[in-house]
């Protein structure tokens, strides 16, 4: 039986502090959880009771180990994470000032073993029959992933769904530029992509929401979309327009709800949802994992979801 999801990229360990409006040189005590948002939506994914699987690397180190078991333990097939002798698990601190504040600082150095993502290294088979494949710009930014992620996307043929997660981290790019090159060069095989607002910025020079979706779509994307913060969600697929208004909820943490939502989307896509109810239900399912400590741990149930739009519709 194929995956319903394959999930390609970062994994590490997220180390969040446990007092929040503090910098990271008052902060005392830290939680540890798995982190990286290849790894934060394919746990979110698994939420849904979908059959999901990462392709990503770690350390041959204790933070490995630790990664290894905790993708199993929430539900994530691990068989495809491998890890790299020479090279360290990365680690990634916030800070948290809410509602709209939350630093990071990534340790990925000399360089981090999800980029070591070898072509040669992949199911792909398994790539092929799966459902949706998720890919993240992140991913494109370093070789060998970068290779890696190319030979994902012709194994896929016309199968299937792809989607890109624009995932724009200026810390892994030398130049946007560069990356805008990189994502031109993988948007005509890709059926779905998601970002921000500065994200779509830097894929093809424009941030607001229907000037960026018509400019994603002419490249070859049947669906795009773009997360508007504060202001919702927009989304378009084919001629339908959507457009979303954010939840009126308590942030705790805003890290980990673009993960959220698109695991959500995932699930919103393998159902056949139109694209009103997919963008609804991610929405929700972001804004409840905004309004946690974590991410990967705080990944919604269903009922939680369900529940959540019950509640706002009332």
């Amino acid at each position: 039986m194929g995956y319903d999801v394959i999930a390609v990229g970062r994994l590490g360990v997220d180390l969040y502090p446990l007092q929040t409006r503090l910098g990271l040189e008052d902060v005392s005590s830290f939680g540890k959880f798995l982190g990286g948002t290849a790894a934060n939506v394919a746990v979110a994914a698994a939420r849904y009771g979908h059959r999901v699987a990462l392709v990503s690397r770690t350390g041959d180190d204790a933070f490995g180990r630790y990664l290894f078991a905790e993708l199993e333990r929430l539900g994530v097939d691990n068989r495809f994470v491998t890890t790299v002798p020479d090279l360290p698990t990365p680690i990634t601190f916030c800070e948290i000032h809410p509602p709209d504040h939350f630093p990071i600082t990534f340790y990925r150095y000399p360089k981090a073993p999800d980029m070591e993502i070898d072509a040669a290294g992949l199911d792909l088979d398994a790539i092929a029959e799966s459902r949706i494949l998720w890919l993240t710009v992140s991913g494109l930014s370093d070789e060998p992933s970068r290779s890696a992620h190319h030979a994902a996307l012709a194994a896929r043929g016309d199968e299937g769904m792809v989607v890109l997660d624009l995932d724009y981290r200026a810390d892994f790019w030398d130049d946007p530029n560069r990356a805008r090159l990189e994502i031109g060069q993988v948007l005509g095989s890709v059926d779905v992509v998601v970002g921000n607002q500065a994200e779509c910025e830097v894929a093809v020079g424009a941030s607001d929401p229907e000037t960026a979706a018509a400019l994603l779509r002419d490249s070859g994307p049947e669906m795009v979309v773009v997360k508007r913060g504060p202001d919702g969600v927009f989304a378009r697929r084919g001629d339908e327009r959507v457009s979303i208004p954010a939840l009126d909820i308590e942030i705790l943490n805003g890290l980990g709800a673009g993960d959220a939502f698109g695991g959500a989307l995932c699930h919103g896509l393998l159902s056949g949802w139109d694209l009103e109810r997919v963008i609804r239900y991610s929405n929700a399912a972001g804004a409840i994992v905004a309004s946690r400590l974590e991410c990967s741990t705080a990944m919604p149930t269903p009922e939680e979801v369900e529940l959540l739009l019950l509640e706002v519709s009332t």
